[in-house]
């Protein structure tokens, strides 16, 4: 217990040096992650010069910063100049556990695991002998409720992409009364004609995100740059609770505006099926998260859930960003307290692996790639669900959730020209900055004083760290913050 003793002094040390009063009074006295380091330690601006000579033949627009990930460990990103951030973006919301979990490292070291990572097979004709065990462990271990199937895919635009086909095929299989295609819906496919080719369509929401393929891009609509010159479907586009914060000061405000959001719904599959375009499915966030981290209220799902049945549409739920444990449980559609709260619910990202999981009568034998999904993957997460549970981890999100929250809105309280509209459920928080300018400008700061944050929407600031990221990381991270703003003031 030396090594924990010593960080802890580490930590203290820490705080006395880089904290203000405030926030050293609330740290919380918990025990280091045993993998972790104590904080943040820059060495350059970011990006530094080794990242800047670095290059790459693909598309490197996007790229902030090269990563040294073998000295990267537990909530601590580490760059290839030696620069050690705090991450609260976690590669896009999608590290688990955080970096380098001795329990992930000692699953890698097992020779017994060594097929699995070599041999990546067509698990559509030909899985390993262990498939079905590996995947009663991981993913039918954390089913929805009401679904007992799984269809594994490789990530999180292409578990989208089958699930919408999946939608379409049990639409038009209820149609026809069977599932056995005449020679008409045969010939007139080949040649993308009806009937073959029927002109349904899913609803989606203004400000949702669903991915980068060309179904996903249809009803993707959170930024412009991700739709221009391509091609796109005529599917209807309704708009998403914009609702006041703190939810709770504003329940009839946000009553009324999730009951005009929901009227439009109605409206739009109507017309659609008047225009002979009928709705098969609607897909949603339970929280729009590349779109701006917009939330709406349980009662808005539900009533959604009931359209849906009402005009026989699907109802998918797309929690690629929000499933893995992030907002306190397992599956963010779980806050909304429904037994049957959809026909396809997707997923990526923290599970490491993509897919959808759905209802017995969406089981289309006609959804196949290649790979559909990897082993290696499926291995891994079963190990990750371990440390979950094992580590209480869903009720740590919450607390560091808490702690989280509260602390943004301590800094909105004091910078209420800057910051407004803190909002969030477990670590899945975000808050609004007053402009695009300044939030840009506030997270190139914050990177440079060694916090790693995100984007999203139009002018706000998204936390995604990954599960392990306890109390005292929300207070190294808050003090920083607080730095960064009163640089801005």
């Amino acid at each position: 217990h030396a090594d924990c003793l010593a960080s802890c002094i580490a930590a203290c040390s820490f705080f006395q040096n880089h904290c203000t009063l405030h926030y050293l009074q609330k740290a919380a006295p918990q025990a280091q992650v045993e993998f972790d380091f104590s904080g943040p330690s820059m060495k350059t601006a970011v990006p530094g010069p080794r990242s800047q000579n670095m290059s790459l033949s693909q598309n490197v627009g996007a790229i902030n910063f090269f990563c040294n990930y073998e000295e990267s460990r537990g909530n601590y990103l580490v760059d290839v100049d030696g620069n050690r951030m705090l991450d609260i973006y976690t590669q896009i919301s999608s590290i688990p556990i955080g970096y380098n979990h001795p329990a992930l490292l000692k699953l890698m070291s097992n020779p017994n695991n060594l097929s699995t990572l070599v041999n990546r097979p067509a698990l559509g004709i030909l899985p390993p002998e262990n498939f079905p065990d590996k995947l009663t462990e991981s993913l039918l271990s954390m089913s929805p409720s009401g679904m007992t199937r799984v269809q594994t895919m490789a990530c999180g635009s292409c578990s989208n992409e089958n699930a919408f086909k999946a939608m379409f095929i049990w639409y038009r299989n209820k149609e026809r009364g069977h599932n056995t295609p005449s020679e008409e819906d045969l010939s007139s496919c080949m040649v993308n004609q009806a009937p073959g080719c029927p002109d349904l369509s899913i609803l989606s929401f203004m400000g949702a995100f669903h991915g980068r393929t060309m179904g996903c891009l249809a009803t993707t609509h959170s930024k412009a740059i991700h739709k221009l010159d391509v091609p796109s479907f005529d599917w209807p586009i309704a708009p998403f609770p914009r609702l006041q914060y703190p939810l709770e000061e504003f329940s009839r405000e946000n009553a009324q505006e999730e009951a005009r959001c929901l009227e439009e719904v109605e409206d739009l599959i109507v017309k659609w099926r008047q225009k002979g375009k009928p709705v098969a499915g609607i897909v949603i966030e339970p929280i729009q998260a590349e779109g701006g981290d917009n939330h709406a209220s349980p009662d808005f799902f539900k009533s959604l859930r009931n359209i849906a049945r009402k005009h026989g549409c699907a109802f998918h739920v797309d929690e690629v960003q929000t499933g893995g444990g992030a907002t306190g449980k397992m599956w963010a559609h779980e806050h909304w307290g429904m037994d049957d709260p959809a026909d396809i619910v997707s997923f990526s990202k923290k599970l490491l692996t993509g897919g959808y999981y759905h209802r017995d009568e969406l089981q289309p034998y006609r959804i196949f790639n290649t790979w559909m999904g990897d082993p290696s993957k499926n291995l891994i997460l079963a190990e990750v669900l371990n440390v979950i549970r094992r580590e209480n981890l869903l009720e740590e999100v919450t607390r560091s959730g808490k702690a989280l929250l509260n602390g943004l809105y301590d800094l909105q309280a004091q910078y209420p020209g800057m910051l407004s509209r803190a909002r969030g459920q477990g670590t899945f928080c975000a808050i609004d900055i007053c402009d695009d300018a300044t939030r840009n400008s506030i997270l190139l700061k914050a990177r440079d004083k060694g916090v790693l944050l995100g984007g999203c929407g139009d002018r706000s600031i998204r936390f995604r760290p990954s599960l392990v990221f306890k109390e005292y990381h929300v207070h190294i991270f808050l003090n920083i913050f607080n730095e960064v703003l009163a640089q801005h003031k």
